[in-house]
Parts: C-alpha cells; sequence; structure tokens
C-alpha cells in the first residue's frame, strides 16, 4: 500500500537522489551537498501556497512531486495549481504510481479551490508528454524560460 503524504525534512535525500535519476537531473542536482536542499525544504514547508508530497511504501520514499497554488486576477480571479518535479523512484516505475501521484495533485487541486491545474515538462521528454496526455493533460501553451 501506497500512501501519498506531505513530505518531512528527513526525506529530502531521497527527493534528491530521484530528481537526481534522469540524464537532466544528473547535470542538475548535487548529491553531495544537502545544505541547498534542506534550506529549499524549509522555505516550501513554510509556505502554506506550497505543498511537497512524497509517496510512502512501508516507510519508503518512492515517489514525489511538489504542488503550488497561485491565486491570481485571470480567469475571473481563478487560482491555478502549478505541478512541479513529478518523480518516481526506479524500483516503482511501471506501476501506475506516476498515475496515482497526477490523479491525487488534481484532486487536492480541486479540494483546494482550484480551476486549472497546469505543469511544464522538459520539451525532450516525449514519453513525459504522452503520460501526461493520457492523463486528460492538454499542451496548449509554449514556455519559455530564463536562468538567472
Amino acid at each position: 500500500m501506497v500512501e501519498i503524504r506531505r513530505a518531512r525534512r528527513e526525506d529530502v535525500p531521497a527527493i534528491v537522489v530521484m530528481l537526481a535519476d534522469d540524464p537532466l537531473g544528473a547535470r542538475r542536482e548535487r548529491l553531495d551537498d544537502p545544505g541547498p536542499y534542506e534550506s529549499a525544504f524549509d522555505a516550501l514547508d513554510a509556505d502554506p501556497a506550497q505543498l511537497l508530497v512524497v509517496a510512502d511504501r512501508a516507510g519508503e520514499v518512492i515517489g514525489t512531486l511538489q504542488l503550488t497554488f497561485i491565486p491570481g486576477l485571470a480567469r475571473q480571479g481563478a487560482t491555478r495549481a502549478q505541478i512541479e518535479a513529478v518523480r518516481v523512484s526506479a524500483a516503482a516505475r511501471g506501476s501506475g504510481l506516476g498515475s496515482d501521484l497526477i490523479e491525487w495533485a488534481v484532486a487536492e487541486s480541486r479540494r483546494r479551490g482550484a480551476h486549472l491545474v497546469q505543469l511544464t515538462s522538459d520539451a525532450s521528454r516525449a514519453d513525459a508528454h504522452r503520460f501526461y496526455e493520457r492523463l486528460g493533460f492538454k499542451a496548449s501553451h509554449v514556455g519559455f524560460k530564463l536562468d538567472l
């Protein structure tokens, strides 16, 4: 049985391992320096608009995502929910856990009154794009980023 729950500080190392476990993450993440991740966790955990969750199976963290609630004036003052950093551990891939995480995030977004759920996915992640489309997401926009 898998429980999707709010992440705790002691979950951070397992989350970082999952973030680093793909070609893009391997270039961006550093497993040897927990400091920045712990600081980021503390900021996320203190912000009521942020929800970092993990999928926990018998005490082992096997999945994660971040859900951010963004109030706005557009769409008649609608709140958006932004899904970020969806990861499933290598051992749990193909089990349906990714779908469970996204379905949980959509349900939590509804529960909190969001009118729209959005996410971005790196342009190189064709498999992820097919996965999100299977779950009903539409590739309706082009995203832009500026590294600072």
